[in-house]
């Protein structure tokens, strides 16, 4: 059913063949009569038809090919085991740094911990592995300078690309937006050239890294021949909250260091080396509502400690926004025997039973992979519930989260390098990639493959890929009562 134009197409084609095969020379030679007949109609039909086919080639949006990405690696004695932590946050408590309330708030951290879904090999900054902690602009500078120039690094030498041949550049962190901006860091570093397209988001959640790469979509469209630069980050060291709000502390439970950069073109030569093609983006911004524009926040506490809050509504924003952002994608990617079987159960509960549940349609016949943010535990378990999702379609995403953690925008890369690190990622296969953001945001793209594709080198799985994926034995009983 996916391929209905065609096998209609392909019937048509051998019917007029059989039919062409049976013509008589009689009917050859009226036909040649005819056409010198009316050879000016002909010929003015022939030229519309040639003009009329150039405008439809030249006004088609322009293939978007992934050529490569690259995720960055931290240096081991960044790694950050639970223990660790929990002795680091004892030691700044008792140093007067940070003074928590009382030990509920470090049981409650610890637990939140052991909960969340992520390994004893995570990462965080080195400013927050000093005692006392360095929260200060020369160290989360630091951070992220390290991060982006690293990744984009990587991507420069696993692809070949001269730093001189990018024309559009387009650099997501919400949280972090220096002067000079992050883009122009790059810039400066790489010695990109003067007349570059670039642009620096901020303040966009996790979601960031689809909208980044949409904006460079929309950019490529517009400037031909071109070949441009996403990279996405996140930054902790500024971002670790010191206050004694409950809610606020969850974010210092998951948050981790991490960053990714892509090389997109639209060059139709690199199509032949290219690892994906640009298929789909779907944004859906619900700010417009009061409840989604007030679920995630960044504001200060009680006592004028800057955190990151989440409201009770998150859970129910969150699963609206996704909701109409499935609703808006369903229709572009799906088969028409989805599309039937939802319509026929809509029509179903509409005149005849209202009790009916709405029809959930299987993703998988539109999608091979899955990319599902590695925001949390509860939120990878409900998107497999949802979406009626295997072990085996949100493992890259568990594998990801246990790993290294929530790195914002740049986690479903590390989720995407993780599939090609197995040998999973096989010609023709359609990739899912979907995140979630305080605006509140849901994004979506959907990538195909061009090839079987191989890991990269400097690929973050390839000195721990031999222990994945890894049991993560969480309490079932637990979950109903799981704040993340």
């Amino acid at each position: 059913m996916t391929r209905l134009f065609k096998l209609c197409f392909l019937p048509l084609m051998v019917a007029i063949a059989m039919k062409a095969s049976h013509l008589s020379t009689q009917d050859l030679q009226t036909f040649y009569l005819y056409v010198q007949n009316n050879l000016a109609s002909l010929t003015i039909f022939s030229i519309s038809l040639a003009l009329g086919s150039a405008l439809y080639i030249m006004s088609r949006p322009k293939p978007v090919y992934l050529v490569d990405f690259s995720c960055y690696l931290p240096p081991s004695h960044l790694k950050a085991s639970i223990k660790k932590i929990m002795h680091h946050v004892r030691l700044v408590r008792q140093s007067g740094t940070w003074k928590l309330e009382s030990d509920y708030l470090m049981d409650f951290c610890e637990k939140i911990l052991e909960r969340s879904g992520l390994g004893q090999e995570t990462y965080l900054p080195e400013g927050l592995h000093c005692l006392p902690l360095q929260q200060n602009l020369a160290m989360s500078r630091k951070e992220t300078e390290e991060v982006i120039i690293r990744a984009v690094d990587d991507l420069f030498r696993n692809t070949g690309i001269s730093p001189s041949d990018i024309g559009i550049l387009v650099v997501n962190s919400s949280t972090f937006n220096p002067t000079p901006s992050l883009s122009a860091i790059l810039v400066n570093k790489f010695k990109l050239r003067d007349s570059i397209k670039s642009l620096n988001l901020g303040g966009m959640g996790c979601s960031a890294g689809v909208i980044a790469i949409d904006v460079a979509k929309s950019l490529l469209q517009v400037h031909k021949n071109s070949y441009a630069l996403v990279v996405s980050t996140e930054n902790i060291t500024q971002n670790l909250y010191m206050g004694n709000n409950k809610s606020m502390l969850v974010t210092n439970c998951l948050f981790r260091i991490g960053g990714a950069a892509i090389l997109l073109s639209n060059r139709s030569k690199d199509r032949k080396r290219a690892k994906y093609e640009l298929v789909q983006t779907v944004r859906v911004h619900t700010g417009a509502d009061d409840r989604s524009y007030e679920c995630a926040t960044q504001e200060e506490d009680e006592d004028g400690t800057v955190g990151g809050t989440l409201s009770k509504d998150l859970p129910m924003v969150a699963a609206r926004t996704l909701k109409i952002n499935i609703a808006t994608l369903g229709p572009l990617v799906l088969p028409i025997s989805e599309k039937f079987h939802f319509f026929v159960r809509f029509v179903k509960k509409k005149f005849l039973n209202p009790k009916l549940k709405h029809y959930i349609p299987n993703f998988k016949l539109a999608f091979e992979h899955f990319c599902i943010h590695a925001g949390g535990r509860a939120l990878i378990d409900q998107m497999e519930k949802n979406l009626n999702l295997t072990p085996l379609d949100v493992e890259a995403s568990r594998m990801t989260l246990h790993r290294f953690g929530n790195t914002s925008a740049s986690s479903i890369w590390y989720e995407l390098a993780y599939t090609e690190a197995k040998g999973r990622m096989k010609k023709g296969d359609r990739i899912w990639q979907i995140a979630l953001g305080s605006g509140f945001k849901c994004n979506s793209s959907v990538w195909v493959a061009l090839r079987n594709v191989k890991p990269s080198a400097n690929n973050p799985w390839e000195e721990c890929l031999h222990r994945y994926p890894v049991e993560i034995d969480i309490d079932l009983n637990e979950r109903s009562s799981d704040p993340i």
